[in-house]
């Protein structure tokens, strides 16, 4: 009698909307840590490009794979010490067939409350951009909820604009705020550790099609990696704790969550769907 061979299964597919692939931690293996992802069925991921001077790097690195794309902009964290960026230029870089989105941006008064000012300038130079340009604004926001709240909410009036609010960890209230305007929250690895339920309850209380995955890679990454070097394959821990918070099976997740990405980053959609039409027409 003939053992018949256990079949092949496939991960559902994912994507990393927020990682930093030209951060020094990869530098030794990238071409490993990209295939690794895709292992794990994070097909697709977006590299952040948090200091201009640093652009070409980043833009190297999702030109070389097929899978990723690049966003830029002036980190909060960096906006004191960098040359302000201009919404004019961020437009101009946003016509690169793989640049989708704009920032990361935002308010972090935890570490740089001094140079609040020149990071809300900066801030709303991105909005304008993102305005322009109808690419997903990628907000980082910490210890600055009034103030990021009211500028959002400000600028939203002067015309409406695409948005996620990366590694949302944030107040409950910055959270309904952010939805009410109609952007989209991202899930890192900070929702899936053990003391993180009052994150976990903000996004179960959120509506599942404005919700994303990352991994803010290679940071913070997800149990049983915690203290480690995350990675984009380890998206797929993070959505496992997601499925969880939303009582579904762990593809039902993956399916909704990439769907809100293409939804919200429909360039990379665009250029996804476009690569796979090319492909299916030269086999």
């Amino acid at each position: 009698m003939t053992e018949t061979a256990a079949p092949i299964t496939t991960p559902p597919q994912i994507v990393d909307s927020h990682c930093h692939l030209d951060f020094p931690n990869f530098a030794e293996e990238l071409p490993q840590v990209v295939a690794r992802a895709k292992e794990a069925g994070v097909m697709r991921m977006v590299t952040i490009c948090t200091k201009l001077r640093n652009l070409p790097a980043v833009r190297t690195i999702a030109e070389a794979h097929s899978g990723v794309f690049f966003a830029a902009g002036t980190h909060p964290m960096s906006a004191a010490d960098e040359p302000l960026v201009s919404t004019d230029e961020l437009i101009a870089l946003s016509q690169h067939p793989k640049f989708v989105g704009i920032g990361e941006t935002g308010l972090d008064y935890h570490y740089t409350a001094e140079s609040a000012e020149i990071q809300k300038t900066s801030l709303r130079n991105h909005i304008a951009a993102a305005r322009e340009t109808g690419l997903p604004l990628i907000i980082h926001s910490r210890a600055a909820d009034e103030d990021m709240a009211q500028i959002l909410t400000e600028e939203h009036r002067n015309g409406a604009y695409p948005c996620v609010m990366h590694c949302f960890s944030s107040s409950p209230e910055l959270a309904r705020a952010a939805l009410d305007l109609g952007f989209y929250l991202s899930m890192s690895g900070i929702a899936a550790f053990p003391k993180s339920q009052e994150i976990r309850d903000i996004f179960a209380a959120a509506p599942l099609d404005r919700v994303l995955v990352e991994t803010d890679a290679p940071y913070l990454a997800p149990p049983p990696f915690r203290g480690k070097r995350n990675e984009p394959a380890y998206t797929a821990h993070t959505a496992r704790k997601g499925a969880e918070v939303f009582g579904l099976d762990y593809a039902d997740f993956a399916a909704a969550t990439s769907a809100n990405f293409d939804r919200l980053f429909s360039k990379a959609a665009a250029h996804t769907e476009s690569a796979a039409i090319s492909l299916a027409a030269r086999a």
